[in-house]
């Protein structure tokens, strides 16, 4: 019997709703969005997770459960009340100059929230593995650019494709480079200096892993046991709130 209220996908996708609730009763989001809908589905996905936490299930049992089911579906319908596949463009578009920044925080924690539960059945298919870093995305990824930070002189600003999407990390390895293939930990997502990262490369000793194998969007392959340590304690850390 495998203790799901104690897994680490589960307690992180059930605070990453809390995250979500709460950034969005106080963002400065812009345009037709259905506020008052998309506060009502998450908080519909909070009995849905207690639920899975308190089956006692293997972990695979868990992703053809209509608990699951359930939480795809209010994930899709809180992208639509967001205002559909775009709602990000439209939000950072119509963002005020001086609003900017915490927008762009705002949406950063909300695509969060949204990766975490859509997400959470590719993850459970990992079966039964106790540990913290199993509880978000880790991703082999392409630098595809890089600039100095403009308020920090030791760091780097990365674009980052990942295969479906690109994101932004910023890292203190001024020796990442453009074609850099690195592991990407999909963390919650931190400002630093203005800067807001949506992930952490996994490093390990000398820095960045900057030649990991895998595809581009996969599972990164051969990677130190040790470059798993702070993407750990990070997840603990989100969990202590």
């Amino acid at each position: 019997m495998w203790d799901t209220s104690k897994d680490y996908r589960l307690l992180v996708a059930e605070k990453s709703v809390e995250l979500f609730l709460k950034t969005v009763e106080h963002a400065k989001f812009k345009g037709k969005w259905n506020k008052k809908e998309a506060q009502q589905l998450a908080k519909e996905m909070i009995p849905e997770l207690q639920a899975m936490r308190y089956s006692y299930v293997e972990p695979k049992e868990l992703i053809d459960t209509p608990q699951m089911r359930a939480l795809k579906e209010k994930a899709n319908g809180i992208i639509e009340a967001l205002g559909g596949g775009e709602w990000y463009h439209t939000f950072l578009s119509l963002a005020d100059k001086d609003e900017r920044e915490k927008v762009e925080e705002a949406v950063a924690k909300v695509k969060f929230f949204l990766n975490t539960v859509l997400g959470l059945d590719r993850r459970l298919a990992l079966g039964k593995i106790n540990d913290p870093v199993i509880a978000v995305d880790i991703k082999v990824g392409e630098v595809m650019s890089v600039g100095k930070h403009p308020n920090a002189d030791r760091l780097l600003i990365t674009n980052v494709n990942l295969g479906d999407r690109a994101i932004t990390v910023v890292t203190n390895d001024l020796g990442v480079k453009e074609g850099n293939r690195v592991a990407v930990a999909l963390l919650p997502p931190a400002n630093f200096r203005g800067i807001v990262s949506e992930g952490m490369f996994l490093g390990a000793g000398e820095g960045v892993l900057k030649d990991v194998k895998g595809e581009i969007g996969g599972l990164p392959k051969g990677v130190p046991l040790e470059a798993f340590n702070e993407t750990r304690n990070l997840v603990e850390a989100f969990l202590k709130g």
